[in-house]
């Protein structure tokens, strides 16, 4: 996916065990920058913070999405409040986790990875 001129919501999901979560969204937003898109909101959902996360740390809060239900409609205002053309995830997803949170968010859900292979 090409992102210049692209206004885009960076999300990130990480365990609580990476404690560089900040540097890594800082990242994948100039990375953004650096090709042309407009970064207009950043969303993080963290797993593993409480005790009863812990056990779960390193697995998705969902298959589907990955977020956990609450960070996808949060994610899914922000979109809408910002009218953003895109929401990247620090994360791979698969095609099935690409449609539904499409669907979800009103706006194309990608990976990073893909808009680095773009190039």
């Amino acid at each position: 996916m090409a992102v210049e001129g692209a206004d885009v919501v960076i999300v990130g999901y990480f365990s609580g065990k990476h404690k560089d979560f900040a540097a890594l969204m800082d990242t994948a937003a100039q990375e953004m920058t650096t090709r042309g898109a407009r970064v207009v909101g950043r969303i993080v959902q963290r797993r593993g913070i409480s005790d009863g996360g812990v056990k779960k740390m390193a697995l998705p809060y969902s298959s589907r999405t990955l977020l956990s239900y609450g960070k996808v409609r949060e994610a899914a205002a922000l979109c809408e409040q910002t009218n953003a053309d895109a929401a990247v995830f620090l994360a791979p997803l698969t095609e099935r986790q690409r449609h539904v949170l499409t669907g979800m968010l009103g706006c194309p859900a990608v990976s990073l990875a893909n808009v680095l292979a773009a190039d």
